[in-house]
């Protein structure tokens, strides 16, 4: 197929096919002084961009929209200077394209490396938060891809004010033109991406669970796939108190709206504290959705049914089952969970490896929130999401999983 089969998005992938030659050959310190540039122009255009997002909210909150995800969509002076910030850090990390991840001489004499190298052109699709067209934007430039960037219809206004401001600065830096690229805010324009392969070398989708499941039941492109968080904290008989209630509220309360936020508590049936700990989750605005056992131990938890154990709220509810053992807590999460992030507070030594050997999720965490699951945290810089696949990238998408490799075989003068 070729670009004239994609009235919407054929002429941004063919430009983003060119730049993208360009793009993998271009050495650090260009894309560096890119990044540094687009960081620069963010701050100094910062006034367009918020109006463009006030527009984008006002709208959102006149049809309705929950304020979970008005949050998401939401810009304030200071998350533009933290995504300008981000693409700084960017700049610190090291550029993944030419590491070599194995090399060897082999008996015949012949030098084999594996050198990672760019995908090329990647697409993005994605929901309400502007933050990450500037993520996704700034980690394809730096490992060397161009960017086909499909936002939602919510937050075009915003997106159209951060491209422009980013693909400006990025020209006038030296990187390509259609180095960077927003698509049509419209599912047609989706269609068209997922159906692009030879101009597209990869799909990432990131939002809700009916837009991956479009992305991935639909695309014959490959796709990268990052999932939803219904992510769980299991409390161990073996548990301190007080780190267990400073841990399960930051799971839930830190921020509601974001995937790494816990729904769903489980509480191991000899935890003697869990009155106090629904009540500090009460008093912390959170309403509870418990199993019998659970609201036996607090008046206020409301009766729990399979939607809420299947459910990512992203909200200040969350739902809390009592279980006999630990077996028991990874069989609600084997059933429920969507291999996110799952976190255990305990001080046994064997209940901790245990949960970790057999719980099935792209990070574990032990004794700490599951708020630490995130690109920024772990090091590595901003992130495009968190995949919960198996295949290419498990965990934070940062510029190492926007690689592939190649195989450079050199020889002097050998034949077969």
């Amino acid at each position: 197929m070729s670009a004239d089969d994609f009235p919407l998005i054929g002429a941004a992938a063919a430009r983003a096919r060119e730049a993208a030659r360009v793009l993998r050959t271009l050495p650090t310190e260009t894309k560096d002084a890119a990044l540094v540039a687009m960081a620069e122009a963010l701050l100094e255009r910062a006034d367009e961009v918020l109006a463009a997002n006030a527009a984008d909210v006002e709208a959102a909150a006149a049809d309705g929209t929950p304020e979970s995800v008005l949050d998401r969509l939401r810009l304030t002076p200071a998350r533009v200077s933290g995504v300008a910030d981000a693409l700084r850090q960017l700049v610190a990390l090291p550029d993944p394209v030419g590491d070599v991840v194995r090399g060897s001489t082999l008996a015949n004499g012949l030098q084999l490396r594996q050198v990672r190298v760019p995908l090329g052109v990647v697409g993005i699709v994605y929901e309400a938060r502007p933050n990450v067209t500037v993520d996704a934007a700034g980690l394809c430039l730096k490992s060397g891809n161009a960017a086909l960037l499909r936002g939602s219809a919510s937050a075009h206004r915003t997106n159209t004010a951060l491209v422009a401001v980013l693909t400006e600065a990025a020209e006038k830096a030296g990187l390509p033109a259609g180095s960077v690229a927003l698509l049509p805010a419209d599912r047609a324009s989706v269609g068209e991406l997922l159906n692009a392969r030879g101009l597209v070398d990869v799909v990432i989708p990131r939002g809700g669970a009916s837009l991956i499941q479009r992305v991935v039941t639909e695309s014959r492109v490959p796709v990268i796939e990052t999932g939803v968080g219904n992510c769980h904290v299991y409390v161990d008989a073996s548990a301190d108190p007080a780190m267990a209630e400073a841990i399960v509220l930051n799971s839930k309360t830190h921020r509601v709206s974001v995937c790494n936020s816990a729904e769903t508590l489980l509480v191991h049936r000899d935890v003697a504290f869990l009155p106090r700990l629904l009540t500090a989750l009460a008093e912390a605005g959170v309403t509870l959705h418990g199993d019998d056992a659970a609201r036996a131990a607090h008046d206020g938890v409301l009766p729990a049914t399979d939607e809420d154990w299947a459910t990512e709220y992203l909200s200040l509810d969350m739902a809390v089952r009592v279980v006999d053992d630990l077996p028991g807590a990874l069989d609600h999460i084997s059933r429920w969970g969507s291999g996110h992030s799952e976190a255990i507070v305990a001080d046994s030594a064997r209940a901790i490896a245990d949960f970790t050997a057999g719980v099935d999720a792209a990070a574990v965490l032990v004794n700490a929130s599951t708020r630490f699951t995130d690109g920024g945290e772990f090091g590595f810089g901003a992130e495009i999401g968190i995949s919960t696949q198996k295949l290419h990238a498990r965990g934070p998408l940062g510029l190492p999983e926007l690689t592939s490799t190649t195989y450079v075989v050199t020889g002097s003068g050998h034949t077969r």
